[in-house]
């Protein structure tokens, strides 16, 4: 799963749009668009970058989400 920033959102169209750019890439992706918190959520075995550069061709910013924790097993 990709956790992904996505600034510029401010309304459901801009969610929507963000949605449809993530299913352009992989029509079977599960993808979870958070508009406060401006994030995206995708379930996909697809290469991030691929997400980043579609939500990134439909007007937004896309970065990869950082990690508040390291995990040491």
């Amino acid at each position: 799963m990709y956790h992904l920033n996505v600034s510029d959102m401010t309304c459901g169209h801009c969610v929507s749009t963000v949605e449809k750019a993530v299913k352009s890439v992989d029509p079977d992706a599960k993808v979870a668009v958070n508009l406060e918190a401006q994030t995206a959520s995708i379930d996909s075995q697809i290469g991030s970058d691929a997400f980043i550069a579609a939500i990134e061709a439909a007007g937004y910013r896309a970065s990869f989400k950082k990690s508040c924790c390291s995990h040491v097993a």
